[in-house]
């Protein structure tokens, strides 16, 4: 019964991360996928301090992702030096999750989060008004 129960847990959150990522403007997805990848490289902290690699890795895997979209959405032409600025630090944070992953290095996975926390700081600041 737990099991199931769990599952019914995992079903409900899935569908409202998925119901926010629907009907999310551009800039709240941004702000959804900085928040998504600084979650999952917690989450990598705290499976590294269990001791559970294998999670650790998916959790790793699963934020490098969200900085590969968060890359790959740059407009570099439109974005000048900022946009250039932002794509140098995405470079820089998928390296230091390599390190983090290959290295179990917990230091890497903090140096990624502060970054990423500044990003989103930033981001957030500049929320277009409702």
């Amino acid at each position: 019964m737990l099991g199931a129960n769990r599952n019914y847990a995992n079903q409900y959150r899935s569908t409202g991360v998925s119901a926010a990522v629907l009907e999310a403007d551009p800039h709240r997805l941004v702000a959804l996928m900085l928040s998504g990848a600084r979650d999952r490289i917690r989450l990598a902290g705290a499976c590294l301090e269990r001791g559970d690699i294998p999670r650790k890795a998916k959790a790793i895997s699963d934020a490098s992702g969200l900085i590969t979209g968060l890359s790959g959405a740059l407009n570099l032409d439109a974005g000048g030096e900022i946009a250039q600025g932002l794509q140098s630090l995405y470079d820089y944070a998928q390296q230091r999750l390599l390190i983090a992953n290959s290295d179990n290095d917990a230091a890497a996975l903090t140096e990624v989060d502060g970054l990423l926390g500044d990003i989103e700081s930033a981001w957030l600041a500049i929320a277009p008004k409702p």
